[in-house]
């Protein structure tokens, strides 16, 4: 009996795709809290205890504050190397240290994180090596470590295009039976881009399992949140696609650990995607080539200085004798010799070869590229003959 391709296609297996979306229950919940959510006052007191949001493990809170303290020392060690020409540029994530960390120990090592340009400390935090992480802003053509081995996308410049990137991903896992979620962190100003709501939209729609994590650090460069948005807060911007959101104090370590584990949760469950924005402030200029002065006061930064996340956290762990001088200074040794190890690697100068700037310009180089390229060729083996 002949075997038609027709009837051989309906007789092989099929995979698994994901159940027909069903428009969103409007009972469902899909507004935010009316206030970011806080589970630590301040001056780290411990706020009473939520059933919606109960309160991260003792240990990892104290892994989390450990990472906090590194990364602050990293990224101060980062911007010290952009003063001394060993950086092209540097995005400061000083303040974000909260999101940056929670972020990462919200997920499993299998998951997946879409960082922006400033996540420089976030991807520290996942255990990739710091050079590694800085070698694109080093100037260099890729991103310095590999992406699919760490499951890590490379940092993105352009505002808002891993949102569609990041969907994409998380589908086709979920087309493939797999529970990964993929986390994409972005800024406020992402939030005006159409690459975020075509992201957001796709992710709705096929309810894939991503997290989309608003750092609200009040400025798109210079830009201030007021004329960005008309909305109560940018949490809302889920709600017209169908997708739950919330709001959280971005300087309150335990909350956002605990909102984002509730997030990743709803994801990994098969529910869609999660809109959560963290209330934050970007301590530093916007990079190393920005001038903060000339857009917001002293007294606006001062402010947000009295809410620095790892203050916030060192006290409550002192609260809960899970912290004492001697561990804290032993942190604090750990970030020295870490960022010792940095600076002492990124002086080292790394090998170059010049003719590797025509590298990737087009598929087949033009007779104009490789003439430049032949030039420049010889112009090397002249400057060798005379060195000789």
């Amino acid at each position: 009996m002949t075997t038609t391709p027709q009837a051989a296609r309906r007789a092989s297996p099929r995979k698994r795709r994901p159940a027909t979306p069903t428009a969103p229950d409007p009972a469902a919940g899909l507004l935010p809290e009316t206030e970011p959510v806080r589970l630590l006052d301040p001056d780290g007191t411990l706020l009473p205890a939520r059933a919606d949001y109960p309160e991260p493990p003792v240990e990892a809170l104290r892994e989390m504050y450990r990472r906090m303290v590194v990364g602050r020392r990293f990224d101060a060690q980062a911007t010290a190397l952009t003063k001394q020409g060993r950086l092209a540029v540097y995005p400061s994530s000083r303040g974000q240290e909260a999101c940056q960390v929670g972020g990462v120990l919200a997920l499993r090592d299998d998951d997946w994180v879409f960082p922006t340009y400033r996540e420089s400390m976030a991807l520290t935090a996942r255990g990739i090596d710091p050079v590694e992480v800085l070698t694109l802003l080093r100037g260099d053509w890729h991103c310095g470590y590999d992406p699919a081995l760490r499951r890590t996308a490379p940092q993105c410049t352009p505002l808002a295009t891993q949102c569609v990137h990041a969907a994409g991903l998380a589908y086709g896992e979920s087309y493939q039976g797999r529970d990964t979620v993929a986390l994409v962190y972005i800024g406020d100003g992402a939030t005006s881009e159409g690459d975020f709501h075509e992201g957001v939209n796709f992710a709705a729609v096929f309810k894939a399992p991503v997290v989309y994590f608003v750092q609200n650090n009040r400025y798109a460069i210079s830009v201030p949140l007021s004329r960005q948005t008309a909305a109560p807060s940018l949490a809302y911007k889920g709600v017209g696609y169908g997708v739950p959101s919330e709001q959280v104090d971005g300087n309150d370590p335990v909350a956002v650990l605990a909102v984002l584990t509730r997030a990743v949760a709803h994801a990994r469950a098969g529910k869609g995607p999660f809109l959560v924005e963290a209330h934050t402030y970007r301590m530093e200029p916007h990079t190393n080539a920005d001038d903060a002065s000339r857009y917001r006061d002293t007294d606006e930064v001062e402010a947000w200085r009295d809410r620095d996340p790892l203050a916030r956290l060192e006290a409550y762990l002192r609260g809960r004798d899970v912290l004492d001088d001697a561990a804290v200074a032993e942190i604090a040794e750990q970030a020295e010799t870490y960022a010792a190890d940095l600076r002492e690697r990124m002086n080292a100068q790394p090998p170059v070869d010049p003719l590797s700037l025509f590298d990737h310009v087009y598929a087949e180089p033009t007779p104009q590229l490789v003439e430049q390229r032949e030039q420049v060729r010889a112009e090397l083996a002249a400057a060798t003959e005379e060195d000789a």
